[in-house]
C-alpha cells in the first residue's frame, strides 16, 4: 500500500472514528454548542438505543389461538389477521416499540405480544383478549354531516386553544363534545352505523379484475347477511360504505349498483399487498377466534435497569481485560488493536442505534462476543507478522504478508460463526433472533476493523523510524 493511499485512508478511518461518536453520544456534543453557545449549528438528535422488554422493563404475554374452526390451508392467514388486530389494540394503548408475532408450536397457534414499558397489565391484558369486530358503516344525510362537521371543527379549535390550560379545562371540552361525537374517529362526521357486521361474513378472499388484472377483495354473506347487504346497498347506490375494525377506518369503497347473492367486490387503488391486508383483516374480524393467555411474564422497570448495568459492566470489564491483554503480549501493536477495537465498538454500537436494533440481554451478549472475536483475528495477524519478523522480512513486507496469510483463516472461522447465526435467526425465537443479529453484525465489523483499520493504523507507521524498534512492535 502507498504511503499517499495510507493516507487518504487514515483521513477516511478518523472520519468513521468521528462520526459514530458523534451519533452514539450526541449529548455531550449537544452539551458543548450549548456552552460555546454556537446557536448556527443545528443540535444533533439525541434518538435513543431501543432496549428491549427485559432491559426495559414491562410484560410478555403469550396467547393461544382456537383455529379449530379454521381449515388448517386458512390458519397462517388468519393468524396473521389477528396479529395485525391485536398490534392495533396495542398501539391503542399507547404502547411504544411493542411487538407482536405469531408463532407454530405443533397444532398449537400462539400469539406473543411484549410491550415494553406497560404499568398496568392487567387492562392491557383485557384490552388484547376482545375479540377482533368488523363493521360497515353508510353515509350520513348531507345536513347531518354537515352539522357534526362544524362540532368537530368547534371541538378542535378548542382543543388548540385549551393546550397549556389546567386538566381539568381540557376534560370539560372533552365531556362537552364527547356526548356528540365519537372523539376517536376522525370520520365519524362522514359515516354512521348499519345493522351489518363481522359476524355476517363468512369469507373474504384476493381477486384480479380480469380487464385490467387489478387487485380487488371477494365477500362473501351468510344468509341473513345477504339480505342486509343487499338492503344497505340499494339505499346507498353512488355512496359510499365505509369498512371498520376495531373503530378503524379500513377502506370506504364506493357502490356502483345493488348487490345481491351475498357476495360484495371491493375494487379501489389497492396495490397487491393492501388487497391482501384488506382480505386479512376482513377475515379476521369476520371469524370468532378466541384467544386464551397461557403465560404472563412481567420484568420491572428497577430490574430492567439493574440487568442493563450489570451487562453493560460486564462489557466493560471484558473489554479493559481484551485491551490489557493485547498491550503485555502485543506491546505497542496491541496499543493499535485496542484503537482499533475502539472504533469497532463505535461502529457496532452506531448501527445498533440507526438500523434500529432492539437490544436485549442475548443481544448485549452477542455483541460482546463479537468483540472476543474481533481481538481473536488481530492475534492472528500479529502471529503471522512475528513469523516474518523472524525470518528477518522488513517492517513493510511483514506487514503485507502477515495480514494476507492470516486472512484465510480469519475469513473461514468467522464466515462459520456467521452461518451459525444466521441459521439461529432463521429457526430461533425473539430472545435467539437478538443474540444472532448483534453477533452477525459485530462478525462482518470485526473483520473490518481487523483488516481495513487495524492495517491502516500499522501501515501509518511503516517507513518511519519507528519501525526499527523490534521488541517495541510484538
Amino acid at each position: 500500500m502507498s504511503k499517499q493511499a495510507n493516507k487518504i485512508y487514515l483521513v477516511i478511518v478518523a472520519a468513521l472514528t468521528v462520526v459514530s461518536l458523534l451519533l452514539v453520544f450526541p449529548q455531550l456534543v449537544n452539551k458543548l454548542l450549548g456552552y460555546l453557545n454556537w446557536k448556527f449549528i443545528p443540535n444533533l438528535s439525541e434518538a435513543p438505543f431501543k432496549l428491549g422488554l427485559d432491559l426495559k422493563g414491562g410484560c410478555h404475554l403469550v396467547y393461544e389461538a382456537d383455529v379449530s374452526q379454521v381449515a388448517a390451508k386458512d390458519q397462517k392467514e388468519a393468524m396473521q389477521g389477528l396479529r395485525d388486530v391485536i398490534e392495533r389494540r396495542v398501539n391503542l394503548f399507547g404502547v411504544t416499540e411493542a411487538v407482536v408475532s405469531y408463532q407454530s408450536a405443533g397444532a398449537s397457534q400462539r400469539l406473543v405480544v411484549e410491550m415494553p414499558g406497560v404499568k398496568d397489565v392487567n387492562q392491557a391484558i383485557e384490552m388484547i383478549g376482545k375479540t377482533p369486530y368488523l363493521e360497515f358503516k353508510q353515509e350520513r344525510p348531507e345536513a347531518e354531516r354537515d352539522a357534526l362537521l362544524v362540532k368537530q371543527q368547534a371541538f378542535q379549535d378548542e382543543m388548540k386553544a385549551g393546550q397549556g390550560q389546567p386538566e381539568a379545562v381540557v376534560n370539560a371540552i372533552l365531556q362537552k363534545y364527547s356526548q356528540e361525537l365519537d372523539l376517536n374517529d376522525p370520520y365519524y362526521p362522514y359515516f354512521v352505523a348499519s345493522n351489518l357486521t363481522g359476524r355476517y361474513v363468512k369469507k373474504a378472499t384476493l381477486g384480479f379484475d380480469q380487464t385490467a388484472m387489478t387487485p380487488e377483495v371477494l365477500i362473501d354473506f351468510n344468509d341473513e347477511g345477504a339480505t342486509l347487504f343487499k338492503d344497505l346497498t340499494e339505499k346507498n347506490v353512488g355512496k359510499k360504505i365505509a369498512i371498520y375494525i376495531d373503530n378503524s377506518l379500513i377502506s370506504s369503497p364506493v357502490v356502483r349498483e345493488a348487490i345481491g347473492g351475498g357476495s360484495a367486490q371491493i375494487t379501489g387503488t389497492f396495490t397487491n399487498a393492501e388487497a391482501k391486508d384488506l382480505v386479512r383483516n376482513l377475515n379476521a374480524g369476520a371469524l370468532p377466534m378466541p384467544i386464551k393467555l397461557i403465560s404472563q411474564t412481567t420484568v420491572g422497570p428497577t430490574l430492567g435497569a439493574d440487568s442493563l448495568r450489570q451487562s453493560l459492566m460486564a462489557a466493560w470489564f471484558g473489554l479493559l481485560g481484551i485491551c490489557l491483554f493485547m498491550l503485555v503480549f502485543y506491546r505497542f501493536s496491541g496499543l493499535i488493536a485496542c484503537v482499533s477495537l475502539i472504533i469497532y465498538g463505535g461502529v457496532l454500537l452506531c448501527l445498533f442505534k440507526f438500523v434500529p436494533v432492539t437490544l436485549t440481554l442475548a443481544g448485549i451478549g452477542g455483541a460482546v462476543l463479537s468483540v472476543g472475536m474481533a481481538v481473536d483475528a488481530n492475534v492472528l495477524i500479529f502471529e503471522r507478522i512475528k513469523e516474518e519478523r523472524k525470518k528477518n522480512e522488513s517492517f513493510q513486507k511483514a506487514l503485507e504478508l502477515g495480514f494476507s496469510r492470516a486472512w484465510p483463516s480469519i475469513r473461514d472461522s468467522n464466515l462459520t460463526t456467521l452461518l451459525i447465526a444466521v441459521i439461529m435467526f432463521g429457526f430461533g425465537s425473539s430472545f435467539v433472533k437478538g443474540f444472532a443479529l448483534t453477533l452477525s453484525l459485530g462478525i462482518l465489523i470485526s473483520m473490518f476493523s481487523a483488516m481495513f483499520i487495524t492495517k491502516v493504523l500499522m501501515n501509518a507507521f511503516a517507513g518511519t523510524r519507528w519501525e526499527k524498534f523490534k521488541r517495541f512492535w510484538l
